[in-house]
């Protein structure tokens, strides 16, 4: 976490109960944590392609939630680095756990041909989303946060993991590049967190363009935002594969993969 001393911006001293180890208000006096907060653009605008396509291939309408949620953490996110406001910290971290709700959700129902509801799975994901809230709203630990997301992620990798050696072993590919790259931000938010004085006694030996890739917590973002783009690729190439369309993977510009379906048929 960050160490005493930041200087003070537009919106006033912090009430977070985190602040990163980005330096406050920088680069900008209307913005706290300026890198950490421009990196979201991943989590908003790709997640809505990726939801507008969807919608445009006639997918089940979960799998269009799944990318808004992507985008709703981003924009929380955004916020919140903007800010650092508690309120604002709220908005980023608690749909964190429901946007991991819905994924459970869809890659937990991939496997049905019919278009019904899973209630007690639904009823149990809701819960586990109220749960949390209440008890993260009285009890303001991010520790807890933390643990209680960090379920929900295990418990998608156990289902990536039986689909990739299983069911679907030629998804090893992309399933693992999800995994891999959410694990490496994993890695360099800790890095960012147990290393922070002296990241930031190298960023002031740096020239401030080339201090910019040490903002480890502003990777963060960058590759859980591509883990979790691409895991909802995963999770809706499983699907589509089970009912029996043509999943195709396009790359935008040669680099950002979108799923296209070519035919439909209804399950």
């Amino acid at each position: 976490m960050a160490p005493a001393g930041d200087r003070t911006g537009y919106w006033g001293p912090p009430t977070s109960t985190l602040d990163w180890c980005e330096e406050n208000y920088v680069v900008s006096s209307y913005i706290a944590e300026f890198w950490n907060t421009v990196s979201n653009l991943i989590f908003i605008f790709p997640p809505i392609y990726g939801a507008i396509q969807s919608y445009k291939d006639g997918l089940e309408k979960r799998y269009i939630m799944a990318y808004l949620c992507v985008t709703a953490v981003g924009l929380g996110s955004w916020c919140f680095h903007m800010t650092l406001k508690y309120e604002m910290q709220l908005l980023d971290e608690l749909p964190m756990i429901y946007s991991c709700c819905v994924f459970v959700y869809c890659l937990y129902e991939c496997f049905k041909y019919k278009k019904t509801i899973n209630y007690p799975l639904l009823f149990l994901l809701l819960a586990y989303s109220i749960g949390v809230s209440i008890v993260y709203l009285n009890w303001k630990q991010p520790v807890f946060h933390q643990v209680m997301y960090g379920t929900l992620v295990a418990i998608l990798v156990l289902r990536s993991v039986y689909i990739v050696l299983w069911v679907y072993p030629w998804l090893r590919g992309l399933g693992y590049t999800s995994l891999t790259v959410f694990l490496l931000g994993f890695l360099l938010w800790n890095v960012d967190n147990i290393f922070c004085e002296k990241l930031r006694g190298v960023r002031e030996r740096l020239p401030p363009l080339v201090g910019v890739v040490t903002q480890f917590h502003a990777w963060w973002h960058i590759f859980t935002g591509l883990g979790s783009y691409l895991h909802i690729l995963f999770s809706l190439y499983s699907r589509t594969l089970y009912l029996k369309y043509r999943p195709k993977v396009k790359f935008i510009f040669g680099i950002w993969p979108v799923l296209l379906v070519e035919s439909t048929k209804k399950p």
